[in-house]
């Protein structure tokens, strides 16, 4: 197919058809990444219950390199997307250009930060001398070497941007199984390796991650011939970066979001123990195995959605957010039976031994929790949709309902009158809540935007 033709198809192909075939291969490679996460922690756990612990420590700090890395991405998408929509071609590949600038600036902060604030990062996490040295050398290795994550992001979203989403599954892919593969070899010390325990599953990280970048840019430049760039669509340009922005900004604080969630959630765990916090640690690796097929789900919506809103296409909006609602409804279906009927099978593979306390409190947890799971997917989807358009200031008002204003507060207040039981009900409170607002502003955009196209 040609590339123009590839493009073209965001805005002619039958919707359950073009569904399926944008979104799954996103589905697909999140899925294997939420497989390293999973595999990497049990491999963690096996090592050291306070290397688990670090690692969940250290994970917040994670997200917020991903938040920064994947927001960016998100409104390299959407802007790209709406140019090749109005069939404006070089603005397109000048945005990707910029884009990639934005990615290595995004690098450059974590590389000081792994350099400079890690150890003052855990000071603060934790009085535990032990799990400042594991979550110090953890945690400074995944941020200097952060730049495979930034770059395969961005070649990725360039590729996911013209329906190219075989070639971006294709790199995530190998990124992810390089890094399952090399977990192991790693952190024990198998075919000659020294044994490298928490630097060994640090290592292997940074390794997936470069390995995915050097595909990701070998296939969209060899293979995604629409936005194929060269040194000069480096060059920044205010006026492309502040129209990324717009999108990516919002983006970048709705997913950091989760990273001060995730800190404040375990400064309210910690009196419980470090067991946990573990199970906070453990529940996120967990629902990411239901959360991202949606979240791939939603990776495809944007440039559909975009394409067809710069082309003025109200029908094929209208379709595909009912196509992913009904996608994303089921998968979070499958989800919460899951976690309902087998959470401690599921925990089980993150102890050492016989079961123990991450197992009778996580059991409670996982059952609790996945009461909210198909919730949550009506507020993904439509929180991908605003993005699209380039509403990313109503996907951002969301998040901080969903994961800050409410979620916090709730959990504080649970804790206090009802013990660590309790407060996994605030994670239904949160999503309640945050889906009304949702609901709001969708039939706002429907109302000012969609039916007067």
């Amino acid at each position: 197919m040609e590339q123009n033709e590839r493009s073209k198809m965001l805005g002619t192909m039958e919707m359950s058809r073009l569904i399926p075939k944008i979104s799954v291969p996103i589905m697909i490679s999140l899925l294997v990444q939420a497989l390293y996460n999973i595999v990497d922690s049990i491999f963690v756990a096996q090592y050291s219950s306070d290397a688990l612990t670090a690692v969940s420590l250290a994970f917040p700090i994670q997200m917020l390199m991903i938040a920064v890395s994947v927001g960016v991405g998100t409104g390299i998408n959407s802007l790209v997307s709406r140019k090749l929509g109005e069939n404006n071609h070089k603005y397109a590949i000048r945005a990707a250009g910029n884009g990639v600038f934005l990615e290595i600036a995004g690098y450059l902060i974590f590389l000081v930060f792994g350099l400079f604030f890690a150890r003052v990062t855990f000071n603060f996490l934790t009085p535990d001398e032990t799990l400042r040295s594991l979550g110090t050398t953890y945690l400074q290795t995944v941020c200097v070497f952060s730049f495979g994550l930034f770059l395969s992001i961005v070649f990725e979203r360039l590729m996911q941007s013209t329906g190219n989403t075989v070639l971006s599954m294709t790199a995530q892919l190998t990124g992810a199984v390089t890094n399952i593969i090399l977990d192991p070899i790693m952190i024990f010390g198998y075919f000659g390796c020294p044994a490298m325990g928490i630097r060994g599953a640090a290592v292997a990280t940074v390794v997936g991650q470069c390995v995915g970048m050097v595909v990701a840019f070998i296939l969209n430049q060899t293979k995604n011939k629409e936005l194929c760039l060269n040194f000069g669509n480096l060059i920044p340009q205010i006026r492309i970066i502040k129209n990324i922005m717009s999108v990516g900004f919002p983006s970048v604080v709705m997913q950091s979001i989760s990273s001060v969630m995730n800190m404040a959630f375990n400064a309210i765990l910690i009196s419980y123990g470090n067991a946990a916090v573990s199970v906070l640690g453990i529940y996120f690796k967990l629902q990411s195995f239901i959360f991202m097929p949606v979240i791939g789900l939603g990776n495809g919506l944007v440039p559909i959605v975009g394409y067809n809103y710069g082309a003025r296409i109200k029908s094929r909006i209208y379709s595909a957010v009912k196509t992913a609602l009904i996608w994303a409804g089921a998968i979070m279906a499958v989800g919460t039976v899951i976690f309902t009927v087998f959470p401690e099978l599921l925990l089980s593979l993150f102890e050492s031994g016989e079961a123990g306390d991450i197992t009778k409190i996580g059991a409670v947890a996982l059952r609790t929790i996945a009461v909210h799971f198909v919730i949550a997917a009506v507020g993904i989807t439509l929180s991908t949709v605003f993005q699209a358009i380039g509403k990313g200031l109503y996907s951002m008002i969301m998040s901080l309902c969903r994961q800050l204003f409410v979620l916090i507060p709730a959990a504080w207040i649970l804790s206090e009158t009802g013990g660590l039981n309790s407060v996994w009900w605030s994670f239904l409170i949160a999503e309640s809540v945050s889906l009304v607002i949702c609901l709001f502003m969708y039939r706002s955009v429907n109302n000012k935007i969609f039916k007067k196209m």
